[in-house]
């Protein structure tokens, strides 16, 4: 998050609730559930840091402004991030993995159950995520990030579908 705020702010100063109204335009329907107050405690960790400095802005019908820019080293910073290659933008699903051997071994649940019922979940999420991705416009943002998600939903359920077949041929306990 701090990098997102920082490099919104790359492009000129921004108060709080601008920043947070960015990153919901940016998200589309996954935005919906950014807290507010996680922009602003993301805020003040930047200032403490020196990445951004803070003026207030005075209005006549409301309290103070508070408008953030970045400092040289926070310019820094997110253009460091922006170069960064992610090379691993997503873990291998050890924990669920470990879980089905913890089962297979204990004798305390059926692997197969819980791939079942993570698939259930995981088919879930791809129908919502899909029903997200049609009401956004063809070739937004958004609709590009939904996409990914569809990906990975996707993704993750062949995974599943090679655990079931796996613990399917083993014995139990």
């Amino acid at each position: 998050m701090q990098d997102v705020v920082l490099a919104l702010l790359a492009k000129e100063p921004a108060h709080g609730y601008e920043l947070r109204a960015r990153l919901q335009h940016a998200l589309g329907p996954l935005g919906d559930d950014l807290n507010a107050g996680q922009v602003y405690v993301t805020l003040r960790r930047l200032e403490k840091a020196g990445l951004v400095t803070v003026r207030l802005v005075g209005q006549t019908d409301r309290p103070d402004r508070k408008v953030y820019e970045l400092t040289p080293t926070g310019q820094e910073r997110v253009t460091r991030w922006l170069a960064d290659v992610d090379r691993a933008p997503r873990p291998a699903p050890t924990d669920l993995y470990l879980k089905l051997v913890a089962a297979a071994s204990s004798g305390l649940a059926d692997p197969v159950d819980i791939v079942d019922a993570q698939r259930r979940e995981l088919l879930r999420r791809l129908a919502d995520v899909q029903r997200a991705a049609l009401a956004q416009p063809a070739g937004s943002g958004p609709a590009l990030l939904l996409e990914g998600a569809v990906l990975r939903l996707q993704a993750d359920l062949r995974w599943l579908d090679a655990c079931a077949a796996h613990w399917a041929d083993r014995p139990r306990g």
